[in-house]
């Protein structure tokens, strides 16, 4: 078997999801199962750089997981001609200037979510790569999730038959950080560091919605809410939160369909799941997670009588049907980097581009626009 190798200069992933997904579930998961194959038979092999900002930090990640290459200068790490993609996971207020040093370089960009934080720098991100002519994508994980594939499958197949809504939820009690530490970084809760639950949620809801249903998002109208006016950063200081902790948007898609999803990191969980999708269609209804799919077929669905005057007498949830797995699936987000590299390496389609990624900056931008000014926004067609 030929070997491909492939330098990947990974920035941010001192931080929580770098170092997990990305890192440790991804590229060295690739690298324990030998490599992508590719359909000639090579196998592509991820040579990873880190680059943090903390020399310590970043030291002893690489030493943990026997890697020799790191370091704090990301000038030096673009200078290395092997190293052919950059990938960030830094704070959204850093990634704009590292991406596009590393377009200038010449890299390949694959970067998370959100791009940017406005819609027309995010544009011109996806425009200058588009220039260079460097291959770039953004993480869309939640589409290779496996109640979201089921969800996806059910959609194809016709199983709704009319869609006629779409509701989410997403969220789950975050710790002040006073007598327990906070399960999130303090500058999701800073406007000033980018943070707030708009901005990291709504570019998710932009491709779910959109690539799972098969149609574009056409208006926003959202209510957003600090409900913890003040929490406590890793070092235990107090400090005022500044970002949303929640969103409640209202989202048309194309066709009419409306689409309603609660953010919130202030809401305590009362479901299977942290997040779950519920379709209703003419032909039938489907309930997902980020693992499971319930459906009720339209021949199934029983007939319940409101009177309540007496106890209810169904046991609602047991009347549903769970949709197999049918197959085997690997982690979301190491799938989007196999298919990424691949991209890179043979061209292969990579729908998931910076131009999508901006869309979903775009969406957040107007979903905060429309909470400020209380009114429903149309979203104009973004294009490079």
């Amino acid at each position: 078997m030929t070997r491909r190798s492939i330098g990947i200069i990974m920035n941010g992933v001192t931080g929580r999801m770098g170092r997990n997904q990305h890192l440790v579930r991804s590229i060295l998961a690739i690298r324990e199962q030998g490599g992508v194959t590719l359909p000639d038979g090579t196998s592509v092999w991820p040579e990873p750089i880190l680059v943090g900002r903390d020399r310590t930090k970043v030291r002893a990640l690489a030493e943990r997981h026997g890697l020799r290459r790191w370091t704090t200068d990301l000038d030096e790490a673009l200078a290395d001609p092997a190293s052919e993609i950059y990938f960030d996971a830094q704070l959204t207020r850093a990634r704009e200037q590292a991406v596009r040093a590393a377009i200038a370089a010449g890299k390949h960009i694959y970067t998370e979510k959100p791009t940017a934080e406005s819609a027309d720098t995010a544009r011109e991100l996806a425009r200058l790569a588009h220039a260079a002519g460097v291959r770039n994508g953004v993480v869309q994980d939640k589409l290779f999730l496996p109640g979201l594939i089921k969800l996806k499958r059910l959609v194809d197949c016709g199983f709704f038959g009319q869609i006629l809504s779409v509701r989410g939820e997403f969220g789950y009690w975050v710790f002040e950080g006073d007598w327990q530490p906070g399960q999130r970084p303090s500058w999701n809760y800073r406007a000033e560091d980018g943070g707030g639950i708009v901005l990291d949620m709504f570019p998710h809801w932009h491709y779910v919605l959109e690539r799972t249903l098969g149609v574009p998002v056409r208006s926003v109208y959202a209510h957003t809410a600090t409900h913890i006016p003040e929490r406590h950063d890793e070092q235990g200081r107090p400090y005022t939160a500044t970002a949303d902790d929640a969103a409640y948007g209202i989202f048309e898609l194309e066709g009419g369909i409306p689409a309603q999803i609660n953010s919130s990191w202030a809401a305590r969980v009362h479901r299977d799941e942290l997040v779950e999708f519920q379709i209703d269609g003419t032909e039938g209804s489907a309930v997902a997670g980020l693992r499971d799919c319930r459906i009720q077929h339209r021949a199934a669905t029983p007939k319940p009588v409101w009177n309540p005057d007496l106890p209810a007498g169904e046991a609602f949830r047991s009347q549903w049907q769970s949709v197999p797995d049918n197959t085997e699936f690997d982690n979301g987000f190491k799938v989007q980097w196999e298919q990424f590299l691949t991209h890179v390496v043979t061209g292969a389609p990579f729908p998931y581009d910076l131009l999508a990624g901006a869309r979903g900056v775009q969406l957040a931008e107007l979903a905060l626009v429309s909470a400020r000014e209380g009114r429903r926004m149309e979203i104009p067609e973004l294009t490079l």
